[in-house]
């Protein structure tokens, strides 16, 4: 099995967090799809070590949560709460 370069996962990872797509960012990167898609739950355990590690007793006044509602169906069930 082939191992990615450091170098490599980092331009993957970039292309993801810009906002570009599994396969843009395997054409980006020339890189095969099924690469990046196996790539992703990697960098899922990464993050949630990272911020289980750090994110702890934050003191926070205001919390500000702007795209968290896209994810769950969007204006569908936006719609259904506050039809009339």
């Amino acid at each position: 099995m082939n191992k990615l370069s450091t170098e490599k996962r980092t331009q993957i990872i970039s292309c993801l967090v810009e906002g570009n797509s599994i396969r843009s960012t395997a054409r980006i990167c020339n890189v095969a799809f099924n690469t990046v898609l196996k790539l992703v739950p990697e960098i899922g355990k990464v993050c949630l070590e990272y911020q289980d590690r750090v994110f702890k007793n934050l003191n926070c006044k205001r919390i500000q949560c702007d795209e968290i509602w896209s994810f769950r169906g969007g204006p569908i069930c936006l719609n259904r709460y506050l039809s009339f």
